[in-house]
């Protein structure tokens, strides 16, 4: 009878009429060919079923004129409860003056009466179709242009000017205060955007959960005028805290900006702001001299190197006194890791180890390590130092691993020490305590590396079971010319004493850092004015 009739047979309509001749003979007909119908007589009545049944309802058919609510006033509050859902309006001709406030509120088709019941089932069809067609560009939260109506969008165009805005950390948000209140903060932050992109201007898309897309309608635009904009708008966000339920929420965010045909511009954008994230900068304009096309090679070439790396032994350990600050007797070593080239070329772990980490191959480095450190362990007697992340630690494989290889050399354990990375941010306290109750148990050494950078505090030292701390090198290396770096290694090593712990210093560089360390009363010194770090046969 009438094409697509078969989308129909498996919708729940919402049906209001207050005409019981009328509403009798199109329920009927309504009933075969829709799965599931509610019914109402007037708009307070189509209102109480909609919110009872908002879940299931897909399509809703209303009158306009009905005692108690009219339709179109039913429609308003529906339309605040779900902007999205299919309606079509029933109005006699005498009427159709509602049409221009039915169009106005949302209202997707009409049909005069006395209704065409092959025109309206037709009608049913096509709004349902539109809905669908409509969900696969928009965004269900935000209500704006999703990723899929960029692509088309880019598609019609040759030119971009654009600014991506990235939330940062919104996972994070989600995890303390809940997804139903994350998505709240992503709603007055997408309607701040529209205050001040205004859409005559601007195009705005939300892209992924928490990026956002600003397009400039005028290609000709100053970048620098994209970039002041974009910039009141950051400023606006971190000194206005959003509120959700009394509780202040920051938002900070990182800006990408991008100026070129516009599917490079959109390419750009989102490497700019990958860069800019790595330079601390909030707001950057993408430049070709940044040289972003470059380090992605240079990613790519390094994943391959260290897979094959890894099967192929070019990950050695290099290992680095550290010694009595007094005596200046080698107490320990410090394992690192060395990727060794074909050439014999030995490259150092910053060029390497982010990416490692960033890839998800650092725990194949994490067990290599072990392996190393205890070979030495075994055949030199000498103790072994190795760096574990936090990352490492809430890794059930990783300790899995980790556990098996002590448990197998567990008469050498007690020469093992492991150095925690507190210069990354420790999420779950609850996994470091039994990482370390469980290595005291082969008498195994627990320490914290890089204490002063990043996430330092004091409390954490107190709470945790450790015995030694490894000052961070960017306070040592300028101990010889800065009064506050020396403030402060002062500050941290009398505190560690009071609680027992012994300190390490590390980038000990010569000897005047040596006699300030040795001074301020540090344990241990580490640093290239003892030696640098050796391979496996220059240790004797």
């Amino acid at each position: 009878m009438i094409s697509n009739v078969s989308i129909l047979k498996n919708i729940t309509i919402l049906y209001a009429e207050d005409e019981a001749a009328l509403r009798e003979i199109t329920l009927n007909i309504l009933k075969g060919f829709t799965k599931k119908q509610l019914v109402a007589q007037n708009g307070v009545q189509g209102l109480e079923l909609f919110k009872k049944h908002e879940q299931e309802i897909d399509l809703i058919i209303t009158d306009v004129n009905m005692p108690l609510m009219n339709g179109l006033e039913m429609i308003k509050e529906i339309k605040k409860i779900n902007a999205n859902i299919p309606i079509i309006v029933a109005t006699a001709f005498s009427n159709t003056e509602y049409l221009l406030e039915a169009i106005d509120i949302g209202v997707d088709k009409y049909v005069l009466k006395p209704i065409d019941m092959k025109k309206l089932l037709q009608l049913m069809s096509q709004s349902l179709l539109y809905h669908e067609l409509k969900d696969l560009y928009v965004d269900n939260l935000t209500h704006l242009p999703n990723r899929n109506r960029l692509q088309k969008d880019l598609a019609l165009t040759k030119e971009g000017l654009m600014a991506m805005v990235n939330i940062d950390k919104f996972s994070t948000i989600n995890d303390l205060f809940g997804e139903i209140n994350g998505d709240k903060i992503l709603l007055k932050f997408a309607d701040t955007l529209k205050k001040f992109f205004n859409k005559n201007e601007f195009m705005l898309y939300r892209i992924e959960a928490d990026k956002f897309l600003i397009v400039s309608r005028d290609f000709d635009r100053d970048i620098q005028n994209l970039y002041d904009l974009c910039k009141k708008f950051e400023d606006f966000i971190e000194k206005d805290a959003v509120y959700i339920n009394e509780h202040e929420i920051d938002l900070n965010m990182t800006i990408g900006l991008a100026k070129s045909d516009s599917n490079n511009a959109f390419k750009y954008v989102q490497r700019v702001i990958s860069y800019a994230r790595r330079k601390f900068e909030p707001i950057l304009i993408y430049n070709d001299a940044f040289n972003i096309q470059e380090s992605f090679e240079e990613n790519i070439k390094w994943i391959k190197k260290i897979k094959n790396g890894v099967k192929n032994h070019n990950f050695k350990a290099y290992f680095q006194p550290i010694v009595n600050s007094q005596t200046k007797e080698i107490y320990k070593y410090e394992a690192l890791i060395r990727y060794i080239e074909e050439d014999g070329t030995i490259v150092n772990p910053y060029t390497f180890l982010e990416i490692a980490k960033k890839a998800k191959l650092y725990p194949h480095i994490i067990k290599i390590m072990i392996k190393e450190a205890f070979n030495l362990i075994k055949n030199k007697n000498k103790r072994v130092a190795v760096n574990i992340s936090f990352e490492d630690i809430a890794s059930m494989t990783t300790m899995k691993y980790v556990y098996n290889v002590i448990e197998e050399n567990k008469e050498f354990a007690h020469l093992l020490e492991f150095e925690i990375l507190e210069s990354e941010e420790i999420s779950d306290f609850s996994e470091v305590f039994k990482f370390i109750k469980r290595l005291k148990e082969y008498d195994c050494q627990i320490g914290v590396d890089d204490f002063g950078a990043g996430y330092s505090n004091f409390n954490m030292l107190v709470n945790l079971d450790i015995s030694f701390v490894k000052i961070d090198g960017s306070l040592i290396k300028e101990l010889d010319s800065s009064e506050n770096q020396k403030i402060i290694v002062k500050t941290i090593t009398e505190f560690t004493k009071k609680f027992g712990f012994k300190t390490v210093a590390e980038f000990v560089s010569n000897e005047e850092i040596y006699k300030q360390v040795k001074e301020i009363g540090v344990d241990y010194c580490q640093g290239y004015y003892f030696d640098a770090p050796l391979s496996y046969d220059q240790i004797t």
